[in-house]
């Protein structure tokens, strides 16, 4: 039976593609391109629209199409979860790549026998230079994994038991119904928090001076916050900061090579 492989992100579906043509394989990879952890979730699994205009909001990228995109993905989900090709979700100790499991889950709760999974955690993140060891989360994505690791892990691909697919599939639901604007992972749960809580660490290392705004957006992108913020989310929230006025931008608004910041009510010197 040929063999599906589910990664979350484009990245981590890249790095695996690597890894299975290394060993030989010509598996599928399929990448689920959403970050679970932020933005509305109710209704996401019979109306793509509702995290389309979310991306649309967020998103630099005039020219993507989310709605398109993410209709295409559901339907992709629906004819993965309706054919009978064996499954293996990989995912990492992150939100999204957690919400991503239980998302696949939900969708797979009927014929359970399919799905397997690989998990990854830092203590598989072989470079010792890789930031994420600086986390106290210990956040990790597939993402983050050398292909030669993702080989290595090829064959812990194992059956997912039908109990623990219903508890994710639940889960999975009961986030959903949450529909907070960020999605927290600690301690094997979620809590829900709003994206208040990174503004307030964006505005906790801005100055009177000019400052790299990618220096800022990097504080952000490591914090411990239970979840991993991409560029993406950063930047579009240095974008809601200045509009209303409580940071100051200068320089081109998509490139980090030339935007900075400061703090609105002071007198940044030019």
């Amino acid at each position: 039976m040929s063999t599906i492989h589910l990664t979350n992100g484009d990245v981590a579906a890249e790095s695996l593609r690597a890894a299975l043509k290394e060993a030989g394989r010509d598996d599928r990879v399929q990448a689920l391109r959403d970050d679970l952890a932020v933005g509305p979730l109710r209704g996401i699994d019979e109306a793509p629209e509702v995290r389309a205009s979310f991306w649309d909001r967020v998103s630099a990228d005039t020219k993507r199409d989310f709605l398109r995109e993410f209709r295409e993905q559901a339907a992709t989900l629906e004819k993965i979860a309706s054919g009978d090709t064996n499954l293996v979700a990989w995912h990492g100790e992150s939100a999204s790549d957690q919400l991503m499991l239980r998302r696949v889950c939900y969708h797979l709760r009927n014929s359970p026998q399919r799905l397997n999974e690989v998990r990854l955690s830092i203590r598989d993140l072989t470079d010792p230079g890789a930031w994420a060891h600086s986390r106290k989360d210990r956040a990790t994505s597939v993402g983050m994994f050398a292909p030669t690791v993702l080989q290595a892990h090829l064959s812990d691909a194992a059956p997912i038991s039908v109990l623990r697919i219903s508890r994710l599939a639940l889960e999975w639901q009961e986030v959903k119904h949450a529909n907070g604007e960020t999605r927290r992972w600690r301690d094997n749960s979620f809590t829900s928090g709003n994206f208040a809580d990174l503004d307030a660490r964006i505005l906790d290392h801005v100055t009177e001076d000019w400052q790299p705004a990618a220096r800022v957006a990097a504080e952000l992108m490591t914090a411990d916050l239970g979840l991993l913020v991409s560029d993406s989310i950063a930047l579009w929230r240095l974008h809601e900061l200045a509009a209303t006025r409580r940071i100051k931008l200068r320089g081109d608004a998509r490139a980090w090579r030339t935007l900075e910041l400061c703090a609105a009510l002071s007198h940044c010197p030019h």
